[in-house]
């Protein structure tokens, strides 16, 4: 068999990893590589495998980095199924159709700016209407169901415990008088998160195929979310401030409304109103209640048993329209707001900041990763004044980082999940930056012995 990395091996963003076995092809994942717009298109728009010689294609979870890139090769060609769980289905339908539009405005951007210099526009690498017939290629099957890709390679989704439908696929690849096991750990989520369980404990396998974004990083303790978040809430209505949290539509907004859900109930912070002015936010919403067979015990039990709604409660208000969101801007009683993108690049989280930044009483509480270089990234760190529309703003609210949510594995939590894998022969480090991968790597290496350790980039290929 070969194994071979057309995306996400040296950094984090646009997973695709292709197996050759039998005279089949199989890819895992089929990311969209985020970033810059000029040099992301590059890179998306570079197919390293003809999309109509790939027999089937397996999706560990809806996320765009992960998922992105499939309108585009099902234009370019796919025809095969595009297997999945329900969960990850059904996010996909408004994940996909959110990306496809953010294309579309991309391209007209960077169309815009080619024009200036005489130059040809550029194309969407997909719109719109290219997800309608991705769609109809998903091939949903529940968690602990094997079923058969392609001859010679079946195939079984177990939770991976990251967002809603997220899963582990274990492979087991049959090639002439061989068998052996194979584990795409997709992104390994946490112990104890809200919501979701927890990762599944692989027993055995020979391969596995193992992301490492916090390789060398460790995460502040999940038990601390709900004492921090009472605390900052109340500190900032005791200031008579809002709240305004950037997050990322998918899993951050639902974890949040969680705990604010938990303290309302438990009389611990005062009520006051809660707005999600997010409109993919509230689709992905949707498929969460949707999709209870994904959460853990607790919120099963605890909130379903009693028909009550985890993501909708009396303080809560789900903001649709521009209208209902520019309203907001008039609030001059403490709030919360929600609100998109997580990294602050664009949406309606940059009418929220205008309006709220320079002002002292209010709070920006940062849930999320942000990558260098964008403006959630300069008010984290205090880089003031920034420019949103292209005016200054100087930066006197409260700004607040919790690195608590975070929906991938530290290092000891990589570490202890990868250690009870038994047989391990070859390991493959992907969807991390360097130090993150050469650390988790020296890991594995010198503590759990395992005879074969890579660090693959951009176009490398191995016989498995």
């Amino acid at each position: 068999m070969q194994l071979s990395f057309l995306g996400g091996a040296d950094e984090v963003t646009g997973s695709k990893h292709l197996l050759e076995v039998n005279g089949y092809r199989v890819l895992l994942d089929c990311g969209l590589c985020q970033g810059h717009r000029w040099e992301a298109y590059q890179k998306n728009k570079e197919l390293l495998v003809e999309p109509s010689k790939i027999d089937a294609l397996i999706l560990s979870h809806a996320h765009i980095d992960h998922s992105g890139l499939i309108p585009y090769y099902v234009k370019s060609g796919f025809k095969g199924h595009i297997h999945s769980t329900f969960a990850t289905r059904d996010l996909c339908q408004v994940m996909l159709l959110d990306s496809a539009y953010i294309a579309e405005k991309d391209a007209e951007y960077i169309s815009q700016k080619l024009a200036k210099n005489k130059l040809k526009p550029v194309p969407a690498l997909s719109t719109v209407a290219d997800v309608e017939p991705a769609l109809r290629l998903f091939h949903a099957v529940n968690y602990n169901r094997w079923f058969e890709a392609v001859p010679g390679v079946k195939v079984c989704f177990v939770d991976a415990g990251h967002v809603l439908g997220s899963a582990i696929v274990l492979l087991e690849i049959t090639e002439g008088k061989r068998t052996f096991r194979m584990t795409f750990s997709g992104d390994l989520g946490r112990n104890g998160l809200p919501i979701l369980r927890d990762p599944t404990i692989v027993e055995q396998s020979d391969v596995l195929i193992v992301e490492s974004t916090y390789g060398n990083r460790e995460h502040e303790p999940v038990a601390n979310i709900r004492e921090n978040v009472k605390k900052i809430i109340n500190d900032a209505i005791g200031r008579g401030g809002k709240i305004i949290i950037p997050a990322f539509a998918l899993e951050r907004t639902q974890e949040m409304i969680y705990a604010l859900h938990q303290l309302f109930e438990a009389n611990e912070i005062p009520e006051i109103p809660i707005y999600v002015d997010s409109p993919l936010a509230t689709n992905v919403t949707e498929v969460f209640q949707m999709h209870p067979e994904c959460y853990d015990q607790e919120v099963f039990q605890e909130f379903l048993e009693k028909q009550s709604n985890p993501f909708g409660f009396g303080r809560l208000t789900y903001v649709t329209t521009k209208e209902e969101s520019m309203a907001l801007n008039g609030l001059r009683e403490p709030a919360i707001i929600i609100s998109a993108s997580g990294m602050c690049e664009a949406g309606r989280i940059l009418h929220h900041l205008k309006n709220n930044l320079e002002d002292p009483r209010n709070t920006i509480l940062l849930v999320g990763y942000m990558v260098e270089g964008t403006l959630g990234y300069k008010i984290q760190e205090g880089l003031s004044p920034v420019h949103i529309f292209g005016d200054p703003y100087e930066i006197k609210a409260k700004v607040i980082k919790m690195d608590e949510f975070s929906a991938h594995a530290g290092a000891s939590e990589l570490r202890a999940w990868i250690g009870q894998i038994k047989g391990l022969k070859k390991v493959f480090l992907v969807h991390g930056e360097k130090s993150a991968r050469e650390a988790l790597g020296e890991y594995i290496r010198e503590q759990l012995h395992v005879p074969e350790v890579n660090l693959p980039v951009l176009k490398d290929s191995y016989q498995v």
